[in-house]
């Protein structure tokens, strides 16, 4: 991927709140940039890093909005209200810096896929707040803490023995940069690592001690005390973890999905948990989303539910506009092959 250095004046909207002193450092990376920033018009963060806050936005805003996002060539983040038609409003596109890791379904479902517009996505910027969420989860089942806030709520002091890391086996399905930092985090705690991944490597580059391939996924299942799902959603990990593959999870296991909702079979994973074949589940995204009030995990005292949100934690819109900046630069220079996180989108990551 190659192009030439760009000389003309380049708008870029901010599609989502940002704090005006990342704007002011996007602004700074270059006096040819022409950065469009309308807080106003983009709805009031209800939480730190958050990229949804609803806009609500009137008749005559709206209007505003799509007028910018017509005149724009660089986006960065999705505005919710004009993304299923950003193809159509935004005919000067040429790429959006997603805030989302796992965006690849998202710009298929945009028509992105079937264009030239450049997608980035913010991979490796969620890593360590998402290991630390399993890591987080593996102290959390085997220290019993179910158990400790059951006692406390009796008002009882019994002593009792729990279960160690060390020697436990933690396996890692999807060891991309989210899945190489899990490894990291956990080895200190004297954990066996294996994974699974799309390709081949060998367990030194992916810091675990066995790398399993794909028709070996059961035999990988039937042995792991934990296992972490932290593949893209695409087609070949649709579905992923079947009735079958979380049979063949050895008895007493834990599942931790910081994946997608659709990787998992739900209704074969309530039936395991409700059964005692699984001894629990630390569970960050779900098929629908939010999740239902009568979804049975509520019910289930052994499942962690998170709101998606284990990859959000302070610092992250610093960590995304530095990335933004970065690849600004190359972009400004003609420099596409150097850019970084580039969708690949036929894989959709």
């Amino acid at each position: 991927m190659g192009g030439m250095k760009v000389e003309k004046r380049v708008r870029v909207l901010i599609g989502s709140p940002l704090a005006e002193s990342l704007v002011a450092q996007i602004r700074a990376v270059d006096p040819r940039l022409d950065v469009a920033f309308r807080p106003e018009l983009l709805g009031t963060p209800r939480y730190d890093g958050d990229h949804y806050a609803p806009a609500n936005r009137d008749a005559a805003r709206e209007a505003e909005f799509r007028a910018l996002l017509a005149e724009t060539e660089v986006l960065f983040d999705f505005d919710a209200a004009t993304a299923p038609q950003i193809v159509a409003l935004a005919p000067r596109l040429r790429w959006v810096q997603s805030t989302s890791a796992g965006v690849g379904q998202a710009a298929k479902r945009f028509g992105l896929d079937k264009t030239d517009v450049i997608v980035t996505t913010a991979s490796g910027v969620h890593a360590g707040p998402l290991a630390e969420f399993v890591m987080m989860a593996l102290l959390f089942f085997t220290k019993r803490y179910g158990y400790l806030a059951e006692m406390k709520a009796q008002r009882k002091f019994e002593r009792f023995a729990s279960a160690a890391l060390p020697g436990k086996t933690l396996a890692i399905i999807g060891p991309g940069k989210i899945g190489r930092e899990i490894a990291r985090l956990a080895r200190p705690f004297g954990v066996r690592l294996t994974a699974l991944g799309r390709v081949a490597h060998t367990a030194e580059e992916l810091g675990v001690d066995r790398v399993y391939a794909r028709d070996e996924l059961h035999g990988m299942l039937g042995e792991a005390d934990f296992v972490v799902l932290a593949v893209p959603h695409t087609v070949e990990t649709e579905g992923l973890l079947g009735a079958a593959e979380i049979a063949a999870m050895k008895p007493g296991a834990v599942l931790i999905n910081i994946a997608r909702g659709l990787v998992v079979d739900e209704e074969a994973l309530i039936v395991a948990l409700r059964d005692g074949h699984l001894a629990g589940a630390a569970l960050d995204v779900f098929r629908q989303e939010p999740l239902p009030p009568d979804s049975p995990f509520w019910e289930l005292p052994s499942v962690i539910i998170n709101s998606h949100s284990a990859s959000t934690a302070e610092g992250e819109n610093a960590k995304i506009a530095a990335l933004f900046c970065e690849n600004l630069r190359h972009y400004l220079a003609g420099e596409l092959e150097r850019m970084r996180n580039v969708l690949d989108k036929q894989l959709l990551y």
